[in-house]
């Protein structure tokens, strides 16, 4: 019977684990659904969270640009560029980074 417990519980583990990765998405559909153009940085970032980092900021004489970036953890190569213009979300969008892979002769 501790057999039958173990095997259940060790298979059960692996099931939860395996569907864990969408469930704990940063960027879940739910959030991405509230984000709208136009919007402020301030409300994006209370919308995704505080663990962005800034990928661009300039400044001319009559606008100012901030571009921010968040990674779709737990799939790191996935992330969310969103582009500020006068503190306002200007677009969106997702990337990949790209995976190289060595050739061999």
């Amino acid at each position: 019977m501790n057999t039958n417990f173990i095997t259940v519980l060790t298979l059960l583990t692996i099931l939860l684990s395996s569907c864990s990765g969408t469930r704990i998405a940063t960027m879940r559909k739910s959030k991405m659904e509230q984000l709208e153009l136009g919007m402020s940085k301030v409300q994006v970032v209370t919308i995704l969270g505080p663990s962005y980092s800034i990928s661009q900021k300039e400044a001319s004489d009559k606008d100012t640009i901030e571009v921010i970036s968040y990674r779709n953890i737990p799939f790191d190569d996935e992330f969310y560029l969103f582009r500020f213009k006068n503190n306002k979300l200007e677009k969106w969008h997702r990337e990949f980074q790209p995976i190289y892979k060595e050739v061999k002769p």
